[in-house]
C-alpha cells in the first residue's frame, strides 16, 4: 500500500511544497485537490493545487519532473461537489469540471480521479436513482475512454443545515453501492472507502471490504469518535456533528489493526491517503502540518 495525503488540509501552500512536505515526512503519495478557483462552498472545499482550467502538457511534464526528482506519486486528483444538485445549472457545472478533472489526469498520466455521487437532499435514495443514471452513465463512459477510474466516496455530506435532511452524497451503504455498480457495471467506477463514515453511522466498517474489494480503488484514512453521552441526548436523527467528530488515525473509535488486516487480506495494494478534518489540529498551518507527522508515525506500523 502507498501511504499519502489528502490535500485539502494545507490550502495555503502550492503544489511544490506540498510535495516538499510530503517527501519531508516520507509519504508516498498525495490526492491532489482540483477544485475550480474561487470561494470555498464548505470545509475543506475549494482547494486548487492543480489547476485544471490551465493544465497543458508542458506544465504537467514540469509537474511529472518534479514528482519523480522528490519520489511523490499522485494518488489521484480530488474533487467533491454534489453532480446530483437539483439546480441544473450547477449539476451542469460539476460534471463539466469532473469531466476537466478527468482530462488533467490523463495529462498527468494518472488514472484516478476522487469525487461524489451528489444527491437531491429532499427527495429518498429511490427518487435519486433516475437521476443517477442520466448523469453518470455519460459520466462513467466518458472516464472509461481514457482509461480513468471514478473513486466514489462514501461520505454522506449531511453535517450541516443546508445539507439537510437527505445529504449531498447519494453513495453511503452497501445497499446503494451494490446498485450503483448493478445499474453501471464498469471497471472504471468504484470506491475512495472512508471507515470513518461508516462508524459514525453505527455499521461495520470492515465486512464491506471483503465484498466490494474489486471496487475499492482509493482509501482515505480518517478516524472518527462518537461521544455516546451526547448520543443519548440528541439521538441518531441529529446531525451528525451533534454527537461525533473526524479525528486524526489513532485518536478515534476506529480498529485501525482491524481495518488494516482486512486490507490485506483482499490483496489490496493502492493507495491509502489521511484525510485530516480533526479540529484539535486545525489552528494554523504549523498544527496541521504536524497532524500530518503525527499520522506518519502512527500508521508506518501498519503499511
Amino acid at each position: 500500500m502507498k501511504l499519502g495525503f489528502v490535500s485539502a488540509i494545507l490550502p495555503e501552500v502550492d503544489l511544490q511544497e506540498l510535495v516538499d512536505y510530503a517527501a519531508e515526512l516520507k509519504y508516498k503519495c498525495i490526492e491532489v485537490c482540483c477544485w475550480p478557483l474561487g470561494k470555498a462552498e464548505r470545509r475543506y472545499a475549494g482547494v486548487t493545487h492543480i489547476d485544471v482550467d490551465t493544465l497543458d502538457a508542458e506544465r504537467a511534464a514540469l509537474i511529472n519532473s518534479y514528482l519523480v526528482n522528490m519520489g511523490i506519486e499522485i494518488s489521484g486528483l480530488g474533487y467533491y461537489p454534489n453532480p446530483l444538485d437539483p439546480d441544473e445549472e450547477k449539476s451542469r457545472f460539476y460534471v463539466s469540471h469532473i469531466k476537466k478533472v478527468i482530462d488533467a489526469a490523463v495529462l498527468l498520466g494518472l488514472d484516478k480521479v476522487t469525487t461524489f455521487i451528489g444527491r437531491d437532499k429532499n427527495k429518498s435514495a429511490d427518487d435519486n436513482f433516475e437521476r443517477f443514471r442520466e448523469v453518470w452513465k455519460p459520466l462513467v463512459a466518458y472516464a472509461e475512454g481514457k482509461k480513468v477510474k471514478i473513486c466514489i466516496e462514501n461520505c454522506p455530506m449531511i453535517f450541516t443545515n443546508d445539507e439537510w435532511p437527505g445529504g449531498n452524497n447519494l453513495a453511503t451503504t452497501p445497499v446503494i453501492w451494490r446498485r450503483m455498480f448493478s445499474e453501471i457495471p464498469s471497471d472504471y467506477f468504484g470506491l475512495n472507502y472512508d471507515p470513518s463514515h461508516l462508524l459514525w453511522q453505527h455499521m461495520d466498517y470492515v465486512k464491506p471490504l471483503y465484498e466490494f474489494k474489486d471496487k475499492i480503488f482509493h482509501v482515505h484514512l480518517k478516524d472518527a469518535k462518537v461521544y455516546q453521552d451526547k448520543l443519548n441526548e440528541v439521538g441518531i436523527m441529529a446531525a451528525p456533528l451533534q454527537f461525533h467528530s473526524p479525528k486524526l488515525p489513532g485518536l478515534g473509535d476506529i480498529d485501525w489493526t482491524k481495518f488494516f488486516s482486512a486490507l490485506y487480506d483482499i490483496k489490496y495494494d493502492g493507495p491509502v491517503c489521511v484525510e485530516v478534518e480533526d479540529k484539535a489540529f486545525e489552528g494554523s498551518l504549523e498544527s496541521r502540518k504536524y497532524s500530518l507527522a503525527l499520522c506518519k508515525r502512527f500508521l508506518d506500523t501498519l503499511t
